[in-house]
């Protein structure tokens, strides 16, 4: 195949190929794993030409994307832009979590017997479980900073499969200012792009400590045009935070009540705000206080 696959010490298996890179966990009897590996081996040989060849298609607006496109991953990219068709957004909003959700199908089917599986594309990760196992996602408060800040705990009864984190230090650009926007779905598509558009709510529109430029200067192929994204965030008010994570978490919550999304917890220089549900389920989502 083209790419990296390799069997880290840990039993953990790394698989990357141009921008994609994944790591991936199974959990079962060893022949099991091994089929798992194998399969998700099998999946991702191809799957990045495959994308590529879709380009044009998964570069428009969620509007004017047609649902007829021809590979398993673009499938589901689309399928997840859909319920948002309402602002802008195209398909590659979705693209890391729907290529976590391909291998990990790929995993389950050739795999039943796997006791748990996850795989981690750059943070956006698609998991399996079984009743006795759960998964536990670390937080990041900062997506431009190292360490984790929080937990969340999925079970098995939970309608999880999918988390995302987003935010204006990540891989893609930002049109908001959120420092990092996690959140939980039953896929990880669905779960990356509402990580994409609610960081993109978490904003002051016509402020002037944030300094916003073209997509199309910092990235001429980028999918957002020319679009301002946020290129850098100077001095913030206690107000000014305050007002910017309220505009996110209105946006949170409504797709929660819309059930797009399970949970979100969105954070801006050090301030948190999290779905009303989350809040009310400690065990499920947590933060560490600072020291």
């Amino acid at each position: 195949m083209s790419g990296i696959a390799a069997r880290l010490p840990d039993g953990r298996l790394h698989l990357q190929e141009g921008p994609i890179d994944l790591l991936i966990g199974a959990e079962g009897p060893a022949d099991t794993v091994q089929r798992a590996h194998a399969a998700a081996i099998r999946a991702f040989d191809g799957l990045l030409a495959g994308l590529v060849a879709e380009l044009p298609t998964l570069r428009r607006p969620a509007d004017r994307t047609p649902a007829a496109v021809d590979g398993p991953v673009a499938r589901r990219m689309v399928a997840a832009v859909r319920p948002h068709s309402d602002v802008f957004v195209t398909p590659m909003a979705a693209v890391a979590g729907a290529v976590a959700d391909h291998i990990l199908a790929a995993m389950i089917e050739s795999a039943p017997g796997l006791a748990k599986a996850w795989v981690n594309d750059g943070g956006d990760i698609a998991f399996h479980l079984t009743p006795d196992a759960t998964f536990e996602l670390g937080l990041v408060a900062d997506l431009g900073a190292p360490g984790l800040s929080g937990r969340a705990t999925i079970r098995f009864d939970d309608p999880v499969r999918g988390a995302a984190t987003s935010g204006r230090g990540g891989r893609s650009f930002s049109l908001g200012i959120a420092d990092a926007v996690t959140v939980l779905a039953a896929t990880a598509a669905a779960a990356d792009v509402a990580a994409t558009l609610i960081a993109n709510a978490v904003d002051l529109p016509g402020h002037t400590a944030i300094r916003r430029g073209p997509a199309s200067a910092e990235a001429p192929d980028s999918d957002l045009g020319d679009r301002l994204v946020v290129l850098d965030v100077g001095p913030l008010s206690d107000a000014d935070i305050a007002a910017a994570l309220k505009a996110g978490a209105a946006t949170a919550e409504r797709m929660r009540i819309g059930g797009l999304i399970h949970a979100a917890a969105l954070t801006l220089h050090s301030e948190w705000r999290a779905t009303e549900n989350a809040l009310k389920d400690p065990h499920r989502l947590t933060r560490r206080r600072p020291a």
